[in-house]
C-alpha cells in the first residue's frame, strides 16, 4: 500500500479550502492544489470547495506574481489548509508562516502539506511525534532536522487525520485526490482524476521512484494487464493467471510488477478489489455480501477484514458516511 493512514478519523463537508503562499514557494504544486479544488468538474452536483490563496500582496512563486484573496491570518479561517512545497529546505520558512499555519490547526482546520512543505509544518512543531513524509530527496534533511518525527521515506503520502504530509511533485496530486475522496467519496474522487487525466489512486511508494523510473504506461510489459485484470476483479485471480496473460513466468511478472507499481501482484489486486467495493458500497444498495462476491472478495468476512485493516472502518460505516454525504 501507499498510504499509511495511522489514524481513523470521520471527516466532516470540507467546504473552504485555504492555499498558503509566500515568498519561497513551489508554483507547481500551488498550481496542482488550486486545479484540484478550485476546479469543479462538470460531472460533479455535491458541493465542492470555496477556496482562497492568502499570503503577502504581489507575492513572487517561482516565475510568477500571485494577487492573494487575503493575507495568512486569513488561514485560521478554513476548515483545510494546503501549504505547499517550499523551495529551499535549508532556508528556514519565514516566522509568520509558520505561526499561521499553526494558528490555522489550533483553530481546527485540517493542515496537509504537499512535497518540501512538511518543513513548514514541522517548523511549526504539527508533525512531533507523528509519523510523516516529504520528497524523497529529503527525508533525511527532515528527520535530521526534526528528531521528533518519524519520517517514512518510502509512502507517496501519510494521513494522521488532521495534519498529513505527501512525498514530492506528483504524490502531491496522489494527497489531493485522497483529500477529496475523503470529503466527497471515490466515484467523486475518480471524475476528478479522469478530468486531470490521472489515476484516482497509486498503488506502491515513492521508494519506486527512487532508483527505478516508472516506464512509459504504453510501453512497459504491464500496459495490457492491468485493464485486463480490472475488468475481472470478480474472479479468483492468481499469480499464475496474471503471468499467463502477460505472457512472462510468475517469477517474472513479480520482478515487473515490483518495478512498476512498488508492491506485489497480490497486494495490487487486494487494492484495487478495496477501491471497487468503495464504489460499490457508495453507489449501490447491494448488500457486503453481494459486494464481496462482486469485487472477488468471496465472503462478507473476507471484505470486512480487509476493508477494515485497509480503510480504517467497516464497509457498513463506511457506507453510511459516504451514501448520506453525497446525498
Amino acid at each position: 500500500m501507499s498510504v499509511r493512514n495511522d489514524k481513523s478519523r470521520t471527516v466532516p463537508d470540507m467546504e473552504s479550502v485555504a492555499l498558503a503562499v509566500t515568498e519561497g514557494m513551489l508554483h507547481f504544486e500551488l498550481s496542482l492544489a488550486h486545479e484540484v479544488f478550485a476546479g469543479v468538474p462538470d460531472a460533479v452536483t455535491v458541493p465542492w470547495y470555496d477556496v482562497t490563496v492568502c499570503g503577502p500582496v504581489g507575492v513572487r512563486v517561482g516565475r510568477f506574481r500571485l494577487e492573494p484573496d487575503g493575507g495568512l491570518d486569513r488561514l485560521r479561517h478554513a476548515d483545510t489548509v494546503i501549504v505547499p512545497g517550499w523551495a529551499d529546505v535549508d532556508v528556514d520558512p519565514p516566522a509568520d508562516l509558520v505561526d499561521a499555519v499553526r494558528a490555522a490547526h489550533e483553530a481546527g482546520a485540517r493542515v496537509a502539506s504537499l512535497c518540501t512543505g512538511a518543513f513548514v509544518l514541522a517548523a511549526a512543531g504539527l508533525l512531533d511525534g507523528k509519523r510523516a513524509t516529504t520528497h524523497w530527496a529529503h527525508t533525511e534533511e527532515l528527520a535530521a532536522r526534526y528528531p521528533l518525527v518519524e519520517v517514512d521515506p518510502d509512502v507517496l503520502y501519510v494521513d494522521n487525520g488532521s495534519v498529513l504530509t505527501s512525498a514530492g511533485k506528483a504524490a502531491a496530486m496522489d494527497l489531493c485526490l485522497h483529500l477529496v475522496r475523503l470529503d466527497r467519496g471515490s466515484s467523486i474522487a475518480n471524475v476528478v482524476a479522469r478530468r486531470l487525466v490521472v489515476p484516482p489512486h497509486r498503488a506502491g511508494g515513492q521508494a519506486q521512484f527512487v532508483t527505478t523510473p516508472v516506464p512509459a504506461q504504453d510501453d512497459h510489459p504491464l500496459a495490457a494487464l492491468f485493464p485486463w485484470a480490472l475488468e475481472r476483479l470478480a474472479e479468483p485471480l492468481t499469480v499464475e493467471d496474471l503471468a499467463r496473460q502477460a505472457g512472462m513466468s510468475s517469477r517474472h511478472l513479480g520482478r515487473h510488477f515490483s518495478a512498476v507499481t512498488g508492491t506485489t501482484p497480490l497486494q495490487w489486486l487486494l487494492t484495487q478489489r478495496i477501491r471497487h467495493a468503495q464504489e460499490l458500497l457508495e453507489k449501490t444498495d447491494d448488500s457486503v455480501e453481494t459486494i464481496a462476491a462482486a469485487t472477488g472478495m468471496g465472503t462478507a468476512t473476507t471484505l470486512r477484514r480487509h476493508f477494515n485493516r485497509t480503510v480504517g472502518v467497516p464497509p457498513d460505516a463506511y457506507r453510511r458516511t459516504f451514501r448520506s454525504r453525497t446525498r
